[in-house]
């Protein structure tokens, strides 16, 4: 007997009575990781260690979590065990492989990161005979340029914006993106104001040993001569004044990001996978059947489709392709 896969308030497992990131509360939810698109108030939750911390930081709260360390099988049910490997999304992300006695394995990947990252562990590649893959940049197009040149020209911009006497600001996310900021920025010896969220998620990351450089709290008196990262639209922004900005998000390939969020500059650092990288991951799996979420998710199906793959949109109209 197949897996049953439903797209409902996120996957649905209706054989083992399981959801895969959830986005409303449920009875028992396995947790790729903490982002706030994948997290809700569940009663019972299996992942991580360092996503349990990252979840009650945002969603304090009673609840059970069943912590698992990457690579152990454990009984999620008497006919299934659950495996986490890590994702290379954010630290502590986790694919979730379950191995059930008659459905065979089945792989959900979060979101996730093939290629390396500086704040989250390097992602794994098990096999799997049903894949359930986020697609979000699952266009062409979309292929990022390597980290090196990415991180060097971050670097350039923050140096020339102190040098003019202004006050970089980089936009990103407060959990992952502004600790790979950290990171990049610590290595080349900027000095370093957080937003207080992000501050308090690097002093997690810290906790959880992950290796962090020096930073502050974002002082709107005493800013000037910092880098400063902090989310977009947040207020304190408004403190900082010579400033220029610059988006970090996968999204900066499309050049019109930065017009859209009206930045000076947009940097193409992201922690999904890219087009290539979704491809590769697929060839590394070799599942029987695919099933794609997020992002551009009917048109990847649709290239894995014409790549001999039996792959299909979750939750999507399918338009199927005609041989003429």
């Amino acid at each position: 007997m197949a897996w049953e896969v439903r797209s409902d308030n996120g996957v649905w497992l209706p054989q083992i009575g399981w959801w895969l990131d959830a986005r409303a509360s449920t009875p028992r939810c396995i947790v790729s990781h903490a982002h706030g698109d994948h997290i809700a108030r569940h009663r019972e939750i299996v992942c991580t260690a360092a996503t349990a911390r990252f979840v009650q930081e945002r969603l304090p709260g009673k609840r059970e979590f069943h912590v698992l360390p990457f690579g152990v099988a454990e009984q999620l049910t008497l006919d299934c065990t659950v495996t986490l490997f890590p994702a290379g999304h954010i630290l502590g992300s986790a694919l979730t492989l379950l191995d059930h006695r008659e459905h065979g394995t089945l792989l959900y990947t979060g979101d996730f990161k093939l290629r390396g990252g500086a704040a989250a562990e390097p992602c794994a590649t098990p096999r799997a005979d049903v894949l359930i893959m986020e697609s979000t940049f699952g266009l062409p197009r979309y292929v990022m340029p390597p980290a090196t040149e990415i991180a060097a020209a971050l670097v350039e911009f923050c140096r020339a914006t102190l040098a003019d006497g202004a006050t970089p600001v980089l936009l990103a996310y407060n959990l992952g993106k502004a600790q790979e900021l950290v990171r990049l920025l610590g290595a080349a010896d900027l000095p370093i104001m957080l937003h207080p969220h992000a501050a308090r998620y690097t002093a997690l990351y810290a906790a959880l040993g992950a290796a962090m450089p020096a930073y502050r709290t974002f002082d709107p008196q005493t800013h000037r001569g910092h880098v400063v990262i902090a989310p977009a639209g947040d207020a304190s922004l408004h403190w900082i004044n010579p400033k220029r900005t610059a988006a970090v998000t996968g999204w900066a390939l499309d050049a019109r990001t930065r017009f859209q969020l009206g930045c000076d500059a947009a940097f193409p650092l992201s922690d999904h996978s890219d087009f290539n990288e979704l491809l590769a991951f697929v060839e590394a799996v070799r599942p029987r059947t695919i099933y794609t979420v997020h992002g551009f998710a009917r048109e990847f199906a649709a290239t894995l489709r014409q790549r001999g793959h039996d792959a299909w949109a979750l939750g999507r109209g399918n338009q199927l392709e005609l041989s003429l």
